[in-house]
């Protein structure tokens, strides 16, 4: 069966549902805050967490959004006292599958949960992303180029798959952190700027031709195109307007 996270600070909750699942022959693991949940989904090592939403230290909707940007591979079903229409609506825009209200039918708690694993079942087939030598494996999480492996953190790997996924098309900087960091992130950070600089220097180890280009006064770009020159490139990125419509550089990096 399935290995299964539980966020869930209600010790008395955690083991009724943690003992249920158990007989149904999953295997759960029980985190009893967000910040110890979080830490447990980006191992990879789960098919689905169960949330609670409100926990001691972070709101559910938080870890959603995280897990999403980060692109962790897993399914969530929101478990929470909080059902009134606009907290649902909240919970699966911010990145839960299903949300089921306390208190629940266990038949259907389990029946939801075997809906969301054959759902996941379906992206198992998910191809591989690639770049020249570089290799993405979206359901492994592992990045590979060559025959080296590449050791990323969760924003790394998120930043290096947006990037992948549009291969060859100019990406701003404003796209990257609405992607990578959320919607709202104060446009005058450098936090991009140094996680590019991290990301480059994994990717370029060696003598590795150049992978990531930075287009002055557009974006960035990931091509195997090693000549490709500055400013230029080959298509403008996703919503983006032709680059002689574009933003001036002083706005856009």
């Amino acid at each position: 069966m399935a290995q299964l996270l539980l966020v869930e600070d209600d010790a008395r909750i955690a083991r009724f549902v943690r003992n249920g699942l158990t007989a149904e022959g999953h295997t759960v693991e029980v985190a009893g805050t967000a910040l110890t949940g979080l830490a447990l989904a980006r191992r990879g090592d789960f098919s689905l967490v169960i949330l609670d939403r409100m926990l001691p230290d972070m709101d559910g909707l938080e870890i959603c959004r995280q897990l999403r940007s980060e692109h962790v591979d897993i399914r969530i079903l929101m478990l929470t006292a909080r059902d009134a229409i606009g907290d649902r609506i909240g919970g699966l825009r911010a990145g839960a599958d299903d949300y089921l209200a306390k208190p629940f039918s266990f038949d259907e708690f389990v029946a939801r949960i075997e809906a969301l694993l054959r759902r996941g079942d379906l992206r198992r087939h998910e191809a591989e992303l690639r770049v020249g030598d570089l290799v993405l494996d979206p359901i492994t999480r592992r990045v590979t180029r060559g025959d080296r492996r590449l050791d990323l953190t969760p924003r790394e790997y998120a930043l290096l798959r947006y990037l992948m996924e549009n291969a060859g098309a100019v990406v701003s900087r404003t796209q990257l952190l609405n992607a990578v960091w959320g919607l709202g992130f104060e446009p005058g950070t450098k936090v991009l700027e140094v996680y590019i600089r991290y990301l480059r220097r994994k990717l370029e180890d060696g003598d590795a031709p150049p992978l990531l280009h930075t287009l002055r006064g557009m974006g960035y770009v990931i091509s195997a195109d090693a000549d490709m020159p500055e400013g230029s490139g080959p298509r403008p990125g996703p919503g983006e307007p032709p680059a002689a419509t574009r933003t001036s550089p002083e706005t856009m990096i």
